[in-house]
């Protein structure tokens, strides 16, 4: 009698040897690579093994479709609250009215600070083309006087342009309206001056006091932005 070897290992069912365990770290890596993840597996290693099996190339086709779902999904409705919060919008912004008579008022100076300059100019006219306007004084220094009037008009009509200015040419208008006026007085005094032709020095005052407004308010405006950290271009 003759007794049948035992046939070694599983060799019996080959398709279905460790098949579970074989194909568990090709889906793994296939799953690693739809979400852009590392894998230890080759890509071709993988690529050839999703060719030769069927279950894992179907298993890799559903994970693929539910993936492609979940991202593709569409965005819960939300209601459209537009008209409700223009609704609880003020009809007007807080400080809008005192941003707008702060405009005015900075306008206002502007356009005081352009006419000084203006006028300025027509004082210094008459002394640049034929030396009058300036008394007794000789010729050159009637030119000279009207040097000064004009380099003060370009002054004035510079800081009214461009307000950012104004605290740069502070220093030279002070210095020079202080001198005047102290001189000026003095002539007066002694008789060395006539005092309509002292009058007309308080265009100069005026453009003075125009001018450090202007410089103020430019400075108070630039703290209030920075209390509020609000970025201050120089």
């Amino acid at each position: 009698m003759t007794t049948a070897m035992p046939t070694p290992g599983n060799r019996g069912h080959p398709g279905a040897d460790h098949h579970t365990m074989h194909c568990e770290r090709f889906r793994e890596a296939a799953s690693a690579r739809m979400d852009g993840e590392g894998s230890p597996v080759p890509e071709a290693a993988l690529d050839a093994h999703l060719d030769g099996c069927a279950a894992c190339a179907a298993w890799a086709a559903t994970a693929a479709a539910v993936t492609r779902r979940a991202r593709l999904a569409p965005a819960p409705a939300v209601p459209d609250l537009t008209a409700t919060v223009l609704a609880a919008l003020p009809d007007r912004l807080p400080g809008a009215a005192a941003a707008a008579r702060s405009r005015l008022v900075t306008t206002a100076l502007r356009l005081a600070l352009l006419a000084v300059g203006v006028a300025q100019i027509g004082l210094a006219t008459p002394s640049l083309l034929d030396g009058a306007g300036a008394m007794s004084a000789p010729v050159h220094m009637a030119h000279e006087t009207g040097a000064w009037n004009l380099g003060l008009a370009v002054a004035f009509l510079a800081c009214a342009a461009a307000p950012r200015l104004a605290p740069g040419a502070l220093p030279f208008l002070v210095t020079f309206t202080l001198v005047l006026t102290v001189t000026t007085v003095a002539d007066l005094e002694s008789g060395h001056v006539h005092a309509d032709r002292a009058v007309g020095h308080l265009l100069l005052l005026v453009g003075l006091l125009l001018t450090a407004t202007l410089a103020w308010r430019g400075r108070r405006r630039r703290s209030a932005r920075a209390a509020a950290g609000v970025r201050v271009l120089a």
